[in-house]
C-alpha cells in the first residue's frame, strides 16, 4: 500500500505580500478541498478530497545545479499535480492556499479551470509523463464465473491517450518519449495516478519509464 505522510501547511505572516519561487520551483494557487458531494451533502472531513490542480501563479528563477532549466510551464495555467508529492509544500497566506512544487513532479496541464474528473482526456503530460486509458478489469474467470469486486486483478494495461516531449537529462538536453499515441502498453502494477473521469472512464499518469512494453 502506497502512504505519504504530508507536514501541515506553512502559515506566511500576514505582512508578507509577495511570495516568489526559487531555482526550477513553480508556485501555484490551489482551490479548497472538495466540501460537498454532486449531490450537494456536505462531506465529513475525512472524506473531503484535497485538491490536486492549481493555478500557476509565477515560476523561479530556472537555476539548478550550474545551468539554467527551461520552464514548460507559464502563469495562469491550471496544473494537475501528484496527490502523492512528497515534495510538494503547502503555504497558506491568510485564507489562500498555495503549494510549491518542482515543475518534474507536475503531472501536466489542463484546460483553464479543469478538473482532474471532467477533463483529464484533454490532459497535456509534461517531460516524460504518458497519460493511459486504463483496460478494464476481467469481470469473469477463464472458466466464466463472475467475479466479485476484491477478486478482479488490478489492470497493468491500456492505450496511450498523450505523452510528454520526453525527460530533460542533467545536462540539460532532451531524452524524447518513445511512445506513442494509441499504441497499447503494459505498465508497472502499482505505478503513476489513477484518475477517474465523470463518466467512469480510468486513467493513470504515470513516467515512460513505468511502461514495460507494448502490445
Amino acid at each position: 500500500m502506497r502512504m505519504t505522510i504530508r507536514a501541515q501547511a506553512v502559515q506566511l505572516p500576514t505582512e508578507y505580500k509577495t511570495i516568489k519561487p526559487k531555482g526550477q520551483l513553480v508556485l501555484a494557487r490551489v482551490p479548497e478541498a472538495q466540501r460537498k458531494t454532486s449531490g450537494g451533502l456536505y462531506l465529513p472531513s475525512s472524506a473531503q478530497k484535497a485538491a490536486t490542480t492549481g493555478t500557476v501563479v509565477s515560476v523561479g528563477d530556472g537555476r539548478v545545479d550550474g545551468r539554467t532549466h527551461e520552464f514548460t510551464v507559464c502563469a495562469d495555467q491550471t496544473i494537475l499535480y501528484s496527490k502523492f508529492g512528497i515534495g510538494v509544500t503547502e503555504l497558506e497566506q491568510g485564507s489562500d492556499k498555495f503549494v510549491l512544487i518542482r515543475e518534474e513532479d507536475i503531472l501536466g496541464v489542463l484546460p483553464r479551470n479543469g478538473t482532474p474528473t471532467s477533463s483529464i482526456a484533454s490532459l497535456e503530460p509534461l517531460h516524460d509523463r504518458v497519460l493511459v486509458k486504463v483496460e478494464s478489469a476481467a469481470e469473469e474467470s477463464l472458466g466464466g464465473v463472475l467475479l466479485p469486486e476484491s477478486a478482479k486483478s488490478k489492470p497493468v494495461s491500456g492505450e496511450v491517450v498523450a505523452h510528454g516531449p520526453g525527460k530533460v537529462k542533467k545536462d540539460g538536453t532532451l531524452k524524447p518519449t518513445r511512445v506513442k499515441s494509441g499504441q497499447r502498453v503494459v505498465y508497472f502494477k502499482y505505478a503513476g495516478d489513477s484518475i477517474e473521469a465523470e463518466d467512469g472512464t480510468r486513467y493513470v499518469v504515470l513516467r515512460e519509464q513505468d511502461i514495460l512494453c507494448t502490445v
